[in-house]
């Protein structure tokens, strides 16, 4: 597989959705039980806006919905879409990392549209980073689904506060960054690394980690990421939840220790306890757009994603 190296162009601007409008439901990584896709539907359509799912997002491939080319043609049958004005990704979980040679990345720069998902998405919100096309780190569920709904309708968002009761917030430190917020999955960023080529400097960091790796396997992700250079210039972390670390350890040391360790190595401010990511009810944000992170505060601001 070539690299996706190509340098990445200024910010494309998107368009605010109407009442109408059409947001394409598709599976580019596992397949989702039934009743979650009806239920995706019915949000984005009490939304106002159209739902089109996707001809393959119910296939079923092992763990993937459908096999690669499937999936494939369903992500750039919405992307070529002139009516599609957002896609929705149904789940994470596995596939994504084997579309990234395949995206119509010039498709996408002609017709700007952002993709909203997180976890195993971060592999497709990189394409669109690299693209400069702007995304969604979230999904459409939980109490905060409508963060989504705000996101698209161009919105500026709330600032997300840190919460001090959750799990790693004490890693905060002090301080404020600012630049356009891009990140996601510790380990599908690090599994990127030598695929795409990510170019962060300037940007705040956005890490989301939950416990399907153990703490060794975070520290390799985060050592990858600094050693192979993809971390250098950024101005930030902005940390999501821990998602279930709390009480795990591995020989004295628990997943707090290891990021201590290595995010410190960089320098720059740290906001941690983010309802970001694997948990109940996660808040959605944008990304490629600019952000302030102010650590003493606890808050990170984002700009709204469209014009």
């Amino acid at each position: 597989m070539s690299r996706v190296a190509q340098p990445r162009p200024a910010v494309s601007p998107l368009r605010r959705l109407e009442a109408g409008d059409v947001v394409a439901l598709v599976s580019p990584a596992s397949w989702s039980d039934e009743s979650w896709v009806d239920e995706s539907i019915a949000t984005v359509e009490s939304w106002g806006f159209e739902a089109r799912l996707g001809k393959h997002a119910d296939d079923r491939f092992g763990y993937m919905a459908g096999g690669d080319a499937e999936r494939a043609a369903d992500l750039n049958d919405a992307i070529r879409d002139p009516e599609v004005r957002a896609i929705l990704t149904l789940r994470g979980g596995c596939g994504s990392l084997r579309l990234l040679a395949d995206v119509d990345t010039d498709a996408l720069r002609a017709d700007p549209k952002p993709i909203i998902g997180f976890s195993d998405i971060t592999a497709l919100h990189q394409v669109w980073h690299r693209a400069g096309v702007p995304s969604v780190h979230g999904a459409v569920a939980g109490a905060r689904a409508t963060t989504v709904l705000n996101l698209l309708r161009g919105e500026p968002g709330e600032p997300v506060r840190s919460d001090a009761d959750q799990y790693g917030a004490y890693l905060t430190t002090t301080g404020t960054a600012s630049g356009p917020l891009f990140g996601g999955n510790l380990e599908m960023l690090a599994r990127s690394v030598g695929i795409v080529d990510n170019d962060l400097a300037g940007h705040v960091l956005l890490l989301e980690i939950n416990r399907t790796v153990g703490l060794g396997m975070v520290d390799r992700a985060l050592t990858q990421l600094i050693l192979s250079g993809a971390l250098a210039g950024i101005t930030g972390v902005a940390v999501g939840t821990l998602e279930g670390f709390d009480g795990y350890e591995d020989r004295g040391w628990n997943v707090l220790d290891v990021l201590r360790d290595r995010l410190g190595s960089l320098g720059v401010p740290i906001l941690a306890g983010l309802p970001l990511g694997h948990m109940e009810n996660p808040v959605s944000v944008p990304l490629g757009v600019e952000s302030v992170l102010d650590a003493d505060a606890g808050t990170l601001t984002v700009a709204a994603l469209s014009a």
